[in-house]
């Protein structure tokens, strides 16, 4: 092991800095289409309903669960630059995808999905951004740099949709080149912007990023990623085997927080509509503005966790944050006596069924351009009566939704980064990418599962039951964490050679 040179040490963290941005697109990908899918959809394709774009929401969590593993496994024996950049190439062909979709004469909602799960797909190099940072830092900065690749992700996610908002200047109509049949509107141009930001990324990763790897102490390794080495043996450093009990239980735990956090995501907008007869408009207006406060919290909550992991230690905080989550999700439980306004109207008239079974397969800003058939100027609000519980659960209080909404958003990115970190040091100085590939897998699988789970429950037993599961979920993974605690360790800890 050789001790680091400066240029080395810039040459280092200007690849870092290169992950960051990587982190940060993957996750605009994302979210600058998610509150104009279901419009775009109905655009396009009228044969699409609210349970098609379930499936199309889910599917860039499913193809991005495909994908990490992979991106994972090639990254551990190839340069890494090469699953970079044909991630982000498929992204890149994948957003050109949803821009056409207007263009073939049927089956439109099909190429929309199949658009969207490339992009997924794309993303799954999250698993290569983060093994590259677990390889690149050593103990002391790994801390501070998966913070920072989170924020990245939280900062993605959050100026998404605001992007989108831009975009939606350009109108429904927007300008029409026929030479390229190409619609450049409010719909189309998020995601060729998007596209244009994958070829910079591209561009940057062949110009600036280059392999390197050091060792818990900082220490500058060789690694088998470099280009001009077929062969090279990993240091003594690397020897020892991995705790796989510690493996497991980060990746059930990562596991909970993510799903615990896509739910609440996606039950946001029916309880308000259920508990506070807030309209859509008004619904998704308001949760997206507490979504959108909760994401600032979230970014400053990383930066603090960098300073404060330094005195107490990543495990004493990734409990504090399950605890907070606890603490969140058991204040939104029902108590009191009032009950929540019955939507009797539609029973009257019959107008306007509630879909709500389909409607909450859908996160929140799915719902924006649900809109209402001409003829009917009032939209009915309020529990539905086709909920039964709604006629036997008490209302849950603004102040209780707000609350929540404040501590969840204040132990979720707690959990998050501290999850992450841990799993790097317990992974050690040999390759992570397939490790990391299974992570990011498992954080995808409870994208796709914390919706479905939400919607069935709530719809069909209520918040009551809902949140008590979820608390119950909480529960266990807080057990869990004490039973492996002595266990979730930096390798070079375990084997001795650093100290705590």
């Amino acid at each position: 092991n050789v001790v680091e040179t400066q240029e080395h040490y810039k040459s280092r963290w200007r690849s870092i800095w290169i992950m960051y941005l990587t982190m940060f697109l993957s996750s605009v990908g994302f979210s600058i289409v998610v509150m104009s899918v279901w419009p775009y959809l109905q655009k396009i394709d009228p044969t699409a309903d609210a349970s098609f774009l379930g499936w199309i929401i889910a599917s860039y969590s499913v193809g991005q669960m495909i994908a990490s593993p992979l991106f994972g496994l090639w990254s551990n024996y190839r340069p890494r630059r090469e699953p970079l950049v044909i991630s982000t190439a498929i992204s890149v062909a994948a957003n050109c995808l949803y821009a056409y979709v207007h263009v073939p004469h049927s089956h439109n909602k099909y190429y929309m999905l199949t658009a969207r799960a490339l992009v997924g797909f794309g993303a799954g190099n999250v698993a290569v951004v983060r093994s590259y940072i677990a390889g690149a830092t050593s103990l002391t900065e790994r801390t501070s740099a998966m913070a920072n690749t989170s924020a990245c992700q939280a900062v993605g996610f959050i100026l998404g949709p605001v992007f989108q908002t831009c975009f939606t200047l350009i109108g429904e109509e927007g300008i029409t080149w026929k030479f390229l049949h190409l619609q450049l509107n409010m719909y189309t141009a998020p995601v060729l912007f998007g596209a244009l930001l994958g070829v910079i990324n591209i561009i940057l990763i062949f110009a600036i990023f280059r392999e390197h790897r050091v060792d818990d102490m900082g220490r500058q390794c060789k690694s088998i990623n470099f280009e001009e080495e077929e062969s090279s043996v990993l240091d003594q450093d690397a020897e020892g085997t991995i705790d796989h009990v510690a493996v497991v239980a980060i990746n059930f735990l990562f596991f909970v927080i993510l799903f615990v956090f896509a739910v609440f995501e996606t039950i946001a907008t029916p309880l308000t509509m259920d508990m506070y007869s807030w309209t859509r408009k008004e619904a998704v207006f308001y949760n997206g503005i507490i979504l959108g406060v909760v994401g600032i919290e979230s970014v400053v909550v990383f930066m603090v966790v960098k300073k404060l992991s330094k005195k107490t230690g990543e495990r004493a905080i990734l409990h504090g944050g399950l605890l907070i989550v606890l603490v969140g999700f058991f204040i939104l439980l029902p108590w009191g006596k009032k009950l929540p306004n019955i939507q009797w109207q539609e029973i009257k008239n019959n107008s306007i069924p509630r879909t709500t079974s389909t409607e909450m397969f859908m996160p929140f800003w799915s719902l924006q351009a649900m809109q209402l058939p001409s003829n009917h100027t009032v939209e009915p609000v309020g529990c539905p009566v086709t909920q039964s519980w709604c006629l036997n659960t008490p209302m849950i209080y603004l102040a209780q939704y707000i609350s929540s909404d404040i501590l969840i958003g204040l132990g979720y990115p707690v959990c998050n980064v501290m999850s992450y970190t841990l799993y790097s040091k317990i992974l050690g100085p040999k390759p992570q990418g397939v490790y990391m590939g299974w992570l990011t897998a498992s954080g995808s699988g409870a994208r796709i599962l914390g919706p479905v789970f939400v919607s069935q429950i709530y719809t069909h037993l209520g918040p009551r039951w809902a949140f008590s599961l979820i608390c119950g979920v909480v529960v266990v993974s807080l057990l869990l964490l004490e039973i492996v605690y002595k266990r979730l360790i930096a390798f070079s800890v375990r084997y001795g050679r650093m100290q705590e």
